[in-house]
């Protein structure tokens, strides 16, 4: 009767009432008179003097740490009495009441974050123990005071590190969360246990990935506490009035691929305790997997269980983590698994704390061995697609670029499906992901059959801004039919989709080219395209340029020499401004290319190409003092270069310095050769080189003042001899 009308008193916010009846107003005086002293509680009579000292905190504005310590300490004693003997009635009318949980989360909050002085936050998880043995007391306020109490404890500085920490205070603090976590698992009805576990393992998980070394410690410390209490436990004691407990079978937790995959990557903390504890976690975890596996065997195949045991050792013995997730493998479930690998590419960004290293082998493991590993490929594939942005370092994105490459090659309706699905138009990650596809022979076919079907029946966007712009389907029509030479070329000419003037799409055919070219059969059908390749360089582009040029090499080995010559010269011309291109990759294809060309002229053409090859003798005797060797070792040609004077005062601008001082020196040795040079010309050379006077270099500096002395002081009746671009370069 009492608690009821106590129910009553502490409805919020009550509507006043017209008029109320005798009897109403009689038990609304009961219920505030026992509200007012508390005697109604079964318990009461057992802990009077606790149930005031918890009354009279919260009605208290003064709140030291003495009056905390024993408000806490009131609480644990009242609700382990009252468990003990069975008078737990209306304790969660009076925690209602009285705010006992949120009291206890603003304590909490108020403890100091610099320091471990007091035994403010040891009290408070024994009675957050305490009051999990009474059904609804903690419900739906478990997780903002575990969030309390994670945030504070975990992000106390290391112990090394709090002065006058007494070690028995740290100690105990930490016995009474891993205490009080047990207990509300242990605590939980059977049908919330996994919810439980699940809430707390996802609080754990956040902590680990902190930069500072406490912090991870602290978390998989207590992460190795509940899988301590899943590996040793045949049955979850739950609700004791409830008929039956949750089995190993029942314990279904979709949080254990991700937590399986931040411990095995926590084991590269090997100098600190938290791989160690890790391990532990692992192992205990691989205890309770391999005997839950067990638990679903029929009794044919009891024979087939092995010795978890021995599993476990070797597991120690050789704590790699591609040793044990292969002992894990055959005992997840694929949502699991799956979830281990995305873990895994997250693990590879750039502001990920993890070893790379450790995560690449554990990706190059999974690609080895796809059909077990990359069974969910759309929840995959939308992993790589959100995490590839913010993957910088080069390992690091071909790795998880490769995991990409499998997967297509396994499933490329399902990869192509997921990636027009979850790519808005014009996305530059798909884009980089479609290009990293199309770089392998086999896989680009693949998905341009896919891409084909897909994007001509469902009309996709992600590639166009206009509806009749089909780049790719074309490009997919071309290479997925068995066309003649002829055929070939007649198709393309319908297409032309290398007239596509948008920079990332343009590059992204051009790489798929690129791949396809390489089959020779292929590359001779391809000479059709060679006249939109040279237009590609007038566009600008340096991805699609430099692309341009692989591509035009690889056709142009496969043409004989005579249907070569022409347009050999042709190209040669075009790649005059790319010589001295500010990107060293595209300088170095550049002269490769030219490099070739020279020699594909014959008969009439070969006039024209020396005139071509005269304009481009400057630049390149200038490149044979690139920093990038790879460009300077191209440069074997040496030509008479007198009449390149003028031409070569723009490399005194150039940002090498080695360039700039080659451009001094070829100027300084030209200018002596001139012929009849007037004083207004010699003046003129003077003040160009003048503007070096106060470069950067100092080697630089006192060779412009050399040069120009010399330059000056030169004699104009001196004979001319004959010179060439060989002999200044070797002088």
């Amino acid at each position: 009767m009492a608690e009821k009308l106590l129910r009553v008193a502490l409805k919020e916010d009550r509507a006043p009432q017209e008029s109320s009846s005798p009897v109403e107003s009689h038990e609304l005086c009961l219920a505030q008179q026992l509200e007012m002293d508390a005697s109604w509680l079964p318990v009461y009579h057992l802990e009077p003097e606790h149930v005031d000292v918890i009354r009279a905190f919260v009605s208290s504005p003064e709140k030291d740490e003495e009056r905390k310590l024993k408000f806490l300490t009131s609480i644990a004693v009242l609700f382990r009495a009252a468990t003990y003997n069975s008078l737990c009635q209306g304790l969660d009318l009076f925690c209602q009441r009285y705010k006992l949980a949120e009291n206890i989360k603003v304590l909490l909050e108020e403890e100091p974050r610099d320091q471990l002085h007091t035994a403010v936050w040891r009290s408070a998880m024994f009675a957050m123990t305490e009051m999990s043995f009474v059904e609804a007391v903690l419900e739906g306020k478990e997780i903002g005071l575990l969030q309390a109490c994670f945030s504070g404890i975990f992000l106390l500085p290391p112990k090394e590190e709090m002065q006058d920490l007494k070690p028995f205070l740290y100690f105990t603090t930490m016995k009474g969360m891993d205490t009080m976590l047990v207990a509300l698992v242990l605590n939980s009805p059977t049908s919330r246990v996994n919810e439980k576990m699940q809430s707390i393992f996802q609080m754990l998980l956040t902590f680990t990935t902190s930069e500072r070394a406490s912090v991870r410690e602290r978390a998989v410390g207590r992460m190795r506490v509940l899988s301590f209490l899943l590996a040793n436990y045949s049955s979850l004691k739950a609700d004791p009035n409830e008929e039956r407990h949750a089995s190993r079978a029942e314990m279904q937790m979709p949080i254990i691929g991700q937590l399986l995959g931040h411990l095995l990557l926590l084991l590269s903390f090997k100098e600190e305790e938290t791989g160690h504890l890790a391990l532990d976690a692992l192992c205990l975890l691989f205890q309770f997997k391999y005997q839950q596996h067990c638990a679903t065997l029929t009794e044919e195949n009891t024979q087939l269980q092995g010795d978890w045991e021995t599993e476990t050792t070797s597991l120690r013995t050789s704590p790699s983590a591609t040793h044990i997730i292969e002992s894990f493998a055959e005992y997840l479930q694929p949502s699991e698994r799956s979830d281990i690998v995305r873990v895994f590419i997250e693990a590879m960004t750039d502001s990920s704390t993890f070893d790379k290293e450790a995560a690449r082998n554990v990706l190059d493991m999974v690609r080895g061995n796809p059909d077990l590993w990359l069974v969910d490929v759309p929840k995959i594939t939308s992993c790589i697609h959100k995490t590839l942005g913010c993957i910088k370092s080069v390992p690091a994105r071909q790795s998880v670029e490769s995991l990409m490459v499998s997967m297509a090659d396994k499933c490329p309706q399902e990869v192509v499906t997921t990636l027009l699905q979850v790519a808005p138009g014009g996305d530059s990650t798909a884009l980089a992901l479609w290009e990293a596809m199309f770089s392998v022979p086999q896989t680009v076919r693949n998905i341009l059959k896919e891409l084909l079907s897909q994007l001509w029946d469902l009309k996709s966007r992600l590639f166009c801004t206009h509806l009749e712009d089909y780049c790719l389907v074309r490009l997919a029509m071309l290479a997925s039919r068995d066309l003649g030479d002829r055929a070939f070329a007649a198709t393309y000419l319908d297409f032309r989709f290398l007239k596509e003037e948008r920079p990332a799409m343009l590059s992204l055919v051009l790489r798929a080219i690129m791949t396809l070219s390489e089959r020779d059969e292929m590359a001779r059908k391809m000479k059709v395209i060679l006249p939109d390749l040279m237009r590609v360089l007038l566009f600008g582009y340096k991805a699609a340029t430099t692309k341009a040029l692989l591509v035009f090499r690889t056709i142009m080995a496969q043409l004989e020499r005579r249907e070569a010559s022409h347009i050999a010269v042709q190209m040669a011309e075009f790649l005059l401004p790319l010589l001295d291109d500010e990107l060293s990759q595209l300088r170095e294809s550049s002269i490769s290319l030219f490099r070739d060309l020279m020699m594909m002229a014959v008969g009439n053409d070969k006039r024209e190409m020396k005139n071509v090859v005269r304009l481009g003798l400057l630049p390149l005797f200038f490149r044979l003092s690139d920093q990038t060797q790879s460009v300077a070792k191209l440069k074997q040609d040496r030509r008479r270069a007198q009449e390149f004077l003028i031409q070569s005062l723009s490399y005194l601008k150039d940002a090498q310095a080695s360039l700039r001082e080659a451009a001094v020196r070829f100027i300084g040795l030209a200018a002596r050769h001139l012929r009849n040079p007037s004083k207004k010309k010699l003046a003129e050379i003077c003040s160009a080189l003048q503007t070096l006077a106060e470069d950067r270099e100092p080697s630089i500096r006192s060779l412009v003042a050399q040069t120009v002395i010399i330059i000056l002081s030169s004699s104009r009746e001196q004979p001319r001899p004959r010179w060439t671009l060989r002999a200044l370069c070797c002088r």
